[in-house]
């Protein structure tokens, strides 16, 4: 008796249970993940970002963008000031590939489980073009599918779960990356300002990275960066 037939006979016992056969697509997801978290020695640094600014400017503009549409800007200015986070490391461990281009993932929630389109060039196009790909590639995701080329040559993914809840989280490297953002909805914090407590807009930050390649601090200065960037539109 297979083990599957085992478990259904025992928890049978118990009450009516229905069973539900895994996706192809859903069975390879899996793999990988644990593939990545087994073997990659992970650790996740969290951090909060103040988008008061961003988000009074967000309302000022004539183009509709997410907040995810500029975090993915910040992430760029990150990747060329810490150029080890845009790398993969060789199977043998003895090399550090470091890549000069900038191609951003983002992982999409769709009908056939989570697909990661890559936004190619992220560096050099401008918010709104941005805010389009983005736009086009989750449509494709969530109802036909995205082609394999529109899922390769990744450098650093975001996993967003901005639009569902939650605070922090610790999101699973997608190799050969070497470091993943995860991000949630923004929360009105108190924040002492050096005189009061003043209500302000936090977005929580939770970089997963490679510790075989990055060191503890260059992560908190990567996050801090990622923070930084964020307020160059700020209107506050």
């Amino acid at each position: 008796m297979s083990t599957e037939n085992t478990q259904e006979a025992y928890f049978a016992q118990f009450g009516e249970i229905e069973t539900v056969k895994r996706t192809r697509f859903q069975k390879i997801v899996a793999k990988t993940m644990v593939n990545n978290a087994s073997t990659i020695p992970h650790v996740t640094h969290q951090d909060d970002a103040d988008v008061t600014g961003l988000e009074a400017y967000r309302k000022t503009m004539t183009v509709k963008a997410s907040p995810l549409i500029f975090l993915i800007k910040a992430v760029v200015e990150a990747l060329k000031a810490y150029p080890q986070f845009n790398a993969s490391l060789t199977p043998d461990g003895e090399t550090l590939v470091l890549k000069k281009f900038c191609h951003i993932g983002i992982a999409v929630d769709g009908p056939l489980g989570l697909l990661v389109p890559v936004l190619r060039d992220a560096d050099s196009k401008d918010i709104p073009t941005l805010a389009a790909e983005l736009k086009e590639v989750s449509a494709l995701a969530r109802s036909k599918g995205l082609p394999m080329d529109r899922m390769q040559g990744g450098c650093f993914s975001i996993s967003s779960l901005g639009g569902i809840g939650g605070t922090y989280f610790t999101p699973i490297i997608n190799a050969p990356e070497v470091a993943i953002l995860g991000v949630t909805g923004i929360q009105t914090k108190p924040v002492w300002n050096g005189h009061e407590f003043a209500p302000r807009q936090m977005l929580p930050l939770s970089l997963s990275y490679d510790h075989r390649v990055i060191n503890g601090a260059d992560a908190a200065r990567f996050v801090r960066k990622i923070a930084a960037a964020l307020t160059q539109w700020d209107q506050a």
